[in-house]
């Protein structure tokens, strides 16, 4: 009886062995799309961010007006809008892993086509250049972002949604964080050469988007986010039924616009303009500085807003409540940096010191404040696309 006892006490102890490496496989199956995903969402982050500065710092030195930048970004924003409409339908039908790649692909070809800006052009021929070479970035950016975001959700059981919102929080707080490495990386590698820092700056890219390409390749199953349904159509997608997407959709063009409007070109433009032009006449580095630390910052907030915000005041995972209390709270923050930047005798007397306390001051609370809005945003896109 006791050698009997003690075969059994073996056969469990190794069913539970085994019970351990199944899970343990399982987990690292879940895993494994997520990291791969992930690496390369952020690489392309990485060049994201920097083609901007490099492009709007590039036209600043050719002497393009700020108007005249943010027309060659127009394109970036449409043809993401339009882009986002469209990529859930062809992630359902051919796969996660065709999305990243078609992205990532757009981004080398959006790059390689910037090599094309002439100097001896017009500022038309080459405003209209360089829009429809962003357009192509807009298009890759949110192809690639598809991946990043859905990614979230395929491991993550329905019933574990405060895992969701922290995997949520933490893939996109590091997209921005990286984001803002890529905007000092873009100002710095422009600033190595006055003959030919833009095509270094240019090559550099192509090559953090080529390290994506064989994980993407290798790693993933072609069949990753397909939908199971064949009958997915474009009519679906454009006359969605889901309210609260709609909704919250609208309420994050607005969010997001309250920030754009001011931070993207006039608040660059500002910092290099010269000081006898009204500006700060920052360097370029110091100006891609400035901006990497704003958005690294914010990046780093949404990372852990769930730890250091969510779960301290019971909202996590957080619902429409919280979405209104936080957007509520970044108007007085606003409201603050324009009434110093238009009333105050700092701004008036071109106080350098003090232009600094109050932009730096400002723009971090914004930033945290911000932070935690798109974080919370995020989630809800995430949790509300199941209906």
């Amino acid at each position: 009886s006791n050698s009997l006892a003690a075969g059994l006490e073996n056969v469990a102890v190794k069913s539970k062995e085994m019970s351990k490496g199944e899970m343990l496989k399982k987990e690292y199956k879940n895993l494994k799309p997520f990291v791969i995903i992930s690496s390369a969402y952020l690489l392309f982050t990485i060049t994201d961010g920097a083609v901007r500065m490099i492009v709007l710092l590039h036209a600043y030195n050719k002497g393009f007006s700020a108007m005249e930048v943010a027309v060659m970004f127009t394109l970036y924003e449409t043809a993401g809008v339009g882009t986002n409409l469209c990529a859930g339908l062809l992630g359902a039908k051919w796969g996660i892993r065709w999305t990243l790649l078609v992205g990532l692909s757009l981004q080398l070809v959006m790059l390689g086509s910037l090599f094309g800006w002439q100097d001896d052009w017009g500022k038309t021929t080459a405003i209209m250049y360089v829009t429809l070479c962003q357009m192509l970035g807009g298009v890759a950016k949110d192809l690639t972002k598809l991946g990043g975001k859905t990614v979230t959700k395929l491991i993550t059981p329905d019933e574990k949604q405060t895992r969701l919102f922290k995997l949520v929080s933490l893939i996109t707080g590091w997209k921005n964080s990286l984001k803002g490495v890529g905007y000092f990386l873009g100002a710095a590698c422009l600033d190595v050469s006055d003959d030919w820092g833009y095509e270094f700056a240019l090559g550099m890219l192509m090559v953090l988007i080529l390290l994506a390409y064989p994980w993407t390749i290798i790693g993933l199953d072609k069949n990753l986010g397909m939908a199971k349904s064949k009958n997915v159509s474009l009519g679906a997608v454009l006359f969605n039924d889901n309210f609260n997407l709609n909704v919250l959709s609208l309420a994050r063009m607005f969010l997001f616009g309250a920030r754009d409007l001011w931070f993207e070109v006039p608040l660059p433009f500002f910092l290099r303009s010269a000081v006898s032009d009204g500006g700060m006449g920052l360097a370029r580095p110091t100006v891609g500085l400035f901006l990497a630390l704003y958005i690294i910052l914010y990046g780093q907030m949404q990372s852990y807003t769930p730890q250091l915000v969510s779960e301290p005041l019971r909202q996590s995972p957080p619902n429409k409540y919280a979405a209104v209390l936080w957007a509520f709270l970044i108007i007085p923050v606003t409201a603050y940096l324009g009434m110093f930047c238009q009333f105050s005798s700092i701004f008036e007397d071109h106080d350098k010191g003090g232009m600094l306390v109050v932009l730096i001051s400002g723009i971090a609370s914004f930033a945290v404040i911000f932070a935690i809005n798109s974080s919370v945003h995020s989630y809800l896109v995430v949790r509300y696309a199941d209906g």
